[in-house]
């Protein structure tokens, strides 16, 4: 028998939609973004960086996208910025090893570490969506002014949001789940005099996690 032709791919969107809707586990979808070829940085990534942290955390964190060492590595958040976070976390007994599950609006390096462009978070949107609905998580912490924009549908800024508590609601989702904006860590990394509302805002999360039953470790 003749081999099926090719198909070409022109509606990437919908090839997301279509195979993030496939994928009845997390295991599964990270299989399957990785596969994915319909974005097109890809092209001149070393790595799909999809999640690092754990399949059953109540914590659910969004960044941007990756950078060089994540690019590098295949994991977000493990450069500077993120070993920031990791600290950021620490101090309220938080860890990507046993209580945090860890994404990104995109997976892909943008060139130069470039801001994402609208129509790449739309790509890689359903991927996301997929794994909320997956996750059902308790809390949802979005990291930085895209992550907050794009998962909030505001145009707000990240100053004005950070540290709120806020509401996402997604269809799929039993309910509405608790947000809380945080300046990206990058952000303080080259801000660091804004590090105390970056701690206000952790307190906020604690007293939230607390609130929800969420366990904490001992706080470094």
């Amino acid at each position: 028998p003749r081999p099926a032709p090719r198909r070409i791919n022109n509606n990437p969107i919908a090839d997301a939609r279509r195979l993030a809707a496939a994928a009845n586990t997390l295991a599964e979808l990270r299989t399957t973004i990785q596969a994915y070829n319909g974005c097109e940085l890809k092209k001149a990534a070393k790595n799909t960086v999809v999640c690092d942290g754990q399949f059953d955390a109540d914590i659910m964190i969004v960044g941007e996208a990756p950078g060089a060492e994540e690019d590098a590595q295949g994991l977000p958040f493990v450069g500077r910025a993120g070993q920031l976070l990791d600290k950021m976390l620490a101090s309220i007994g938080l860890s990507r090893q046993e209580n945090v599950y860890i994404t990104n609006l995109i997976y892909w390096r943008p060139p130069g570490n470039r801001d994402p462009l609208p129509a790449e978070m739309q790509i890689c949107a359903p991927f996301l969506t997929r794994q909320i609905e997956l996750k059902k998580p308790k809390l949802l912490l979005t990291s930085g002014k895209f992550a907050t924009q794009a998962m909030l549908g505001t145009e707000d800024g990240i100053m004005r949001l950070r540290g709120r508590k806020l509401l996402y609601r997604q269809e799929g989702l039993p309910a509405p789940v608790k947000c809380v904006p945080l300046l990206h860590p990058a952000y303080l990394l080259r801000r660091p005099e804004d590090k105390a509302k970056a701690w206000d805002d952790l307190r906020t999360i604690a007293a939230i996690c607390d609130e929800l039953g969420i366990k904490r470790g001992a706080s470094l």
